[in-house]
């Protein structure tokens, strides 16, 4: 089995919650897309980073079904593991740095995947979601990505949201495919930095969000179309 790193990223203020993610620092072990892509596809995280070259930060990104030039958790924990000012992606360079307890990636929201941004009128109506099955009334069509959020304090910049990458068909293929498709048996994504930039970006100001259980991003508008995005990351193997 090749070595890798379990990293939880924008883990809650007591350092639990946060999304999984894995990490190969050797990148060089795998260095063919479909043997990366196997390897993402079985250890099932919603992402995992092949590290191709330490020292400048480039690195590769998986789901378990695809290939991801740019995406937010990702990001933020590869940059914790490796300290580096910043990280090359197929998308561009983000920028990196460390504040206290935060790490920050400088990303812009043409990179991120689609997700459709659906508004909700408080936070216990976010609560009360259902995952998807596709039903009536439930957030989503087959293989679309819904990111589920309301206001906790507007004028605080507080926000709720929950994160749901969509079904798939009995053949566990998405029916839209893409860059929007689920992520391999993640019925519910837990933090999606992603999500959290194409949020600020529509909005225009610094959010602090809440995200699946107990998780937290924050983000904040910069200038140029650019966008920070920050949380805690946290080695759990």
């Amino acid at each position: 089995m090749t070595d890798y790193d379990v990293l939880r990223v924008f883990c809650g203020p007591d350092g639990g919650y946060g999304n999984r993610l894995g990490v190969v620092r050797d990148g060089s072990v795998l260095p063919g897309r479909a043997d990366r892509q196997a390897l993402a596809g079985e250890l099932g995280f919603s992402e995992t980073v092949f590290v191709d070259d330490p020292e400048r930060g480039v690195i590769d990104i998986y789901t378990p079904t695809l290939r991801l030039p740019f995406a937010g958790h990702p990001c933020v924990g590869t940059a914790w593991l490796l300290d580096v000012p910043e990280l090359v992606t197929p998308a561009g360079v983000v920028g990196v740095r460390l504040d206290g307890e935060f790490t920050w990636i400088e990303a812009r929201a043409e990179w991120a995947p689609p997700r459709t941004l659906r508004q909700y009128p408080d936070a216990a109506a976010v609560d009360a979601l259902q995952v998807p099955s596709g039903k009536p009334g439930e957030p989503g069509e087959p293989g679309e990505w819904v990111y589920a959020w309301a206001w906790e304090d507007e004028a605080a910049g507080r926000v709720r949201a929950r994160g749901f990458p969509g079904r798939v068909d009995e053949r566990g293929a998405s029916r839209s495919g893409g860059a929007g498709a689920r992520t391999g048996g993640i019925d519910e994504d837990e933090a999606t930095g992603a999500a959290a930039l194409l949020l600020t970006d529509r909005l225009g100001r610094a959010l602090n969000i809440t995200q699946g259980r107990g998780s937290q991003i924050l983000t904040a508008p910069q200038p140029h179309g650019w966008t920070e995005i920050g949380g805690r990351v946290r080695l759990e193997r």
